[in-house]
């Protein structure tokens, strides 16, 4: 349930980011280049990294999105579903899961095994990123009280899939 009293009590992040547009679109354009732009990771892999950090942070509202939205780029590419995530990622989601928990404790022993498995600078970077991004949607989400139906969700990921982030900056007001 929405904490914002000018937004009914069921409102989603999409309300939220039309009744704040100037904070929302340059956080949505921020989106579209880290989870859309060019990258060592496919689209479906940043969209697993933001799935992982958000059901590390208990964040059902992002966890679920993003990880919906993971499982339908992988069936519009390929027909199949996250189990044939490249086993690359392990060392990925291990650091991503130490920075979420305990980022002050972070040391080169926690990054060599992404160069081990063959990641370059840009992927550390990316995967950072996209860590930090995602504990602070996590915050805003569940700070804000924003949840979802399991039906709303699915079409959020399947939007997602088919249009990134773009789409929704294009829709805020001014």
């Amino acid at each position: 349930m929405s904490f914002l009293k000018s937004l009914p009590p069921d409102a989603g992040l999409l309300q939220v980011f039309q009744a704040f547009p100037k904070a929302a679109r340059p956080l949505l354009e921020y989106h579209e280049v880290l989870l859309r732009g060019e990258s060592p990771f496919s689209a479906a892999e940043r969209e697993l990294i933001a799935a992982y950090v958000s059901g590390l942070n208990n964040c059902n509202y992002c966890r679920a999105v993003h990880s919906q939205t993971a499982n339908a780029i992988l069936e519009i590419l390929s027909g199949s579903g996250l189990e044939h995530v490249d086993h690359k990622m392990r060392p990925v989601l291990a650091f991503v899961r130490k920075l979420t928990r305990s980022p002050s404790k972070i040391t080169a022993a926690d990054v060599d095994p992404i160069f081990v498995a063959g990641w370059d600078d840009r992927a550390l970077h990316d995967a950072t990123a996209i860590c930090a991004l995602f504990n602070l949607m996590n915050r805003l989400v569940n700070g804000l009280g924003v949840e979802a139906p399991e039906s709303y969700t699915k079409l959020a990921a399947h939007r997602l899939a088919l249009g990134g982030y773009k789409q929704l900056a294009d829709v805020l007001g001014e």
